[in-house]
């Protein structure tokens, strides 16, 4: 039995050597350098190339390098074949700092200062009057955001696929939902799981939901956004800013319009970044459940896509 490890685009040396460690017992290889694929049962994957799913003809789990699944081919992998992702309590944590930062950044007015500083400005103002906090998506990350906010003296509104209730936050459910929910927003944060159904959901028609002087705030995927319907959404003074740490394509290339927008706060894609050994940890105790008919932790409903 053995172990693949197919995370494309990033060194994946020290993941190795920690798994070794752990699974001494157990063979590990990295794409493409596997002399029998027939071997592997476990693949931790993330971006891997199409041409790897067909050639496994005993896979039985999958394990998200992330704490998505939107980096695996989802419907490439037989009904059998079980999905697991990444769950990092501390990710959550980060994550709600992130959000209570770039919210508070634009409240007391720190990018126009900023800008003040370096044209040699003393013109002071006061801080915005707002206070409402929208977000897109109310699991493990958006809670913890939530409750963040709320504890900040924020009113916090938030919507989810499904029916929820949390103590002190406005919960809407639903497609139907969508309209009240974005209404009376300050800032939207978006924190959804990227599938079929919520690629591209941030677009111009939810832009022209939200009131003219609100925020969007997208820290879950790059493909959440269509770029062109926030350029036109900020150019048309329809929205008044945007904090983006997630893009389309990453790096951002250096001629995309997005970094040099004066509305728009650019991060690399660092709102939460996984502890390895934290990610090591729960591979290696999935892996060792699978090879001893155990449960899987955090496995996925690969129907719905999270």
């Amino acid at each position: 039995m053995t172990v693949l490890i197919c995370i494309t685009g990033r060194d994946n040396s020290k993941l190795e050597q920690k798994l070794r460690a752990s699974l001494p017992g157990v063979e590990i290889s990295q794409w493409p350098n596997c002399s029998n694929l027939a071997a592997v049962e476990f693949v931790i994957a993330w971006n891997a190339p199409d041409e790897l799913w067909p050639q496994l003809p005993n896979l039985k789990v999958v394990q998200s390098f992330g704490a998505g699944v939107d980096g695996i081919a989802l419907k490439q992998l037989p009904q059998h074949v079980a999905v697991t992702r990444i769950v990092d309590t501390g990710l959550a944590d980060d994550m709600a700092e992130y959000i209570l930062t770039h919210v508070l950044a634009h409240k007391l007015r720190l990018r126009e200062y900023t800008r003040k500083q370096n044209q040699q400005q003393w013109k002071p103002r006061r801080v915005k009057a707002y206070n409402h906090v929208g977000i897109l998506g109310l699991g493990e990350l958006g809670l913890a955001a939530a409750i963040s906010l709320r504890n900040n003296n924020f009113i916090v509104s938030g919507w989810s696929r499904t029916h929820k209730e949390v103590d002190g936050i406005n919960c809407y459910y639903g497609q139907n939902a969508i309209h009240q929910f974005l209404e009376n927003l300050d800032y939207l944060v978006c924190l959804l799981p990227l599938t079929t159904h919520t690629s591209g959901i941030l677009n111009r028609v939810v832009f022209e939901q939200l009131p003219n002087d609100s925020v969007l705030i997208n820290v879950a995927r790059g493909q959440h956004l269509v770029d062109d319907d926030l350029l036109w959404a900020l150019d048309n003074h329809q929205l008044a800013g945007a904090t983006l740490d997630v893009f389309n394509a990453e790096p951002l290339k250096p001629e995309h319009p997005f970094w040099h927008h004066p509305l728009i706060t650019i991060t690399p894609h660092c709102a939460a970044i996984t502890d390895l050994a934290t990610v090591c940890d729960q591979i290696v105790f999935n892996i060792n459940a699978h090879f001893s008919k155990q449960s899987l932790k955090n496995q996925i409903d690969k129907a719905i896509g999270y």
